[in-house]
């Protein structure tokens, strides 16, 4: 299994990921790992198709929240 090595990581991403790794019972490196091949697991196509089934099994419509917003600031 090929290795990877990340330089330059800034001081808080490692300790973000060192308390996600705890939370999950897995090492640093385990933990980087799952993080790694859960972002490359889904092509952009792959995932739209997901999130348009999530969004029809859950029988709302979804809205662009700006209106909203907009709206919100005027008062």
């Amino acid at each position: 299994m090929p290795d990877i090595l990340v330089r330059g990581l800034h001081a808080e991403t490692v300790k973000r990921l060192k308390v996600q790794a705890k939370r999950h019972g897995r090492s640093l490196q385990g933990e980087a790992k799952t993080v790694l091949e859960s972002a490359v697991s889904l092509s952009m196509a792959e995932m739209l198709t997901a999130a348009r089934g999530w969004r029809k099994k859950l029988g709302r419509k979804f809205t662009d929240s700006a209106e909203l917003i907009r709206e919100d600031r005027q008062r």
